[in-house]
């Protein structure tokens, strides 16, 4: 971290970014630096690809942020691009590309795998699997800095890690996370309304949506695997964003027998365009199927965005799955 310091302290326009369709994990993230590196008076501007979900609304980003798909312009000058929760270039285009038009160094700063079969970050981009969040990883840059935390600060970071250990479910074994939001606490952020708009504020409409959806779950290797088909025609119908089906596979996963979850989002505007979520409970690992089909993510939890035949992406993906099946936990008698 002390080297990409170094690199921001030298820098004298940056851009701050993640992937499309951003969650609150990168989001968190890049705003969290966004505030951090405007108290030390640096030249810096969050440009994003597409709106801000719904849910992360209470950040007001849109007060803060460039949505690059409505203002394809970048500030004169950029010579450093931080891209969040994500370490493929793929996931950020256009964006990434015409900030290296301008000569900017690309660095990422990420907690997924390095990709097997996909693009590879630069050189000095900071990978850390081992990080819960990549709101980790901003909170120990923003000291590496040696920059203060105040609200504004605390209230994103709290938002990236609760966010992406499911509050503090999913923590790499490790007491980071636990710590950090410790010290974040110290700044009156509110916890409570932070969780209750990254996992509660369900409405009618989103009730509506799920009782029709949770009803057409497929079920394959003995019920150990789940497969759900939706489509953004449906959620468009009950006035949803496609960011309000991101909890369906944490519904499923908490079915008892399952080893693995697999949802098919199907696009609005185009029924052979599918973006596919890959889930497993830890002993079956997805990272390499999600590779398989042009995408990435975590070995337990990964996804990808495919265009094709639905039947002949389902049935690779649970001939994949179920065959890949471990042998069944043994039970007491």
């Amino acid at each position: 971290m002390i080297q990409l310091a170094n690199r921001i302290q030298r820098a004298q326009s940056i851009v701050l970014s993640t992937h499309r369709h951003c969650d609150g994990d990168g989001l968190g993230a890049e705003m969290a630096l966004f505030f951090a590196l405007r108290k030390i008076g640096k030249k810096v501007r969050v440009v994003n690809l597409d709106p801000t979900p719904r849910k992360y609304r209470f950040l007001q980003p849109d007060q803060w942020i460039q949505y690059f798909d409505e203002n394809p312009v970048l500030p004169a000058g950029v010579d450093l691009a931080l891209i969040f929760d994500t370490n493929d270039e793929r996931l950020v285009q256009p964006l990434y590309q015409a900030c290296a038009d301008q000569g900017a160094k690309m660095i990422f700063i990420d907690h997924h795998p390095i990709l097997e079969q996909g693009p590879k970050p630069s050189k000095e981009s900071i990978i850390d699997i081992h990080a819960a969040s990549t709101g980790e990883m901003a909170f120990q840059l923003i000291q590496a800095l040696g920059i203060p935390l105040d609200r504004d600060i605390a209230r994103c970071l709290y938002t990236s890690i609760t966010f992406d250990t499911q509050l503090y479910r999913f923590i790499r074994n490790s007491p980071n996370s636990h710590l950090i939001a410790a010290e974040l606490l110290r700044y009156d952020i509110d916890p409570e309304e932070i969780h209750r708009h990254l996992f509660g504020n369900q409405t009618v409409q989103k009730m509506a949506f799920l009782a029709k959806a949770l009803g057409q779950i497929e079920y394959f290797g003995e019920g150990r695997v789940a497969v759900l088909k939706i489509r953004d025609a449906d959620l468009a119908f009950y006035g949803l964003e496609t960011d309000e089906s991101r909890d369906l596979i944490d519904m499923i996963m908490t079915i008892e027998t399952l080893e693995a979850g697999v949802i098919f989002r199907e696009d609005l505007h185009d029924r052979r365009v599918y973006k596919v979520s890959l889930r497993s409970k830890g002993q079956l690992p997805v990272l390499g199927l999600a590779e398989s089909l042009g995408g990435g993510g975590h070995m337990f939890a990964a996804g990808a965005n495919y265009q094709g035949d639905f039947d002949e992406l389902r049935d690779k993906v649970v001939r994949n799955l179920v065959g890949a099946l471990p042998k069944p936990r043994l039970t007491g008698s």
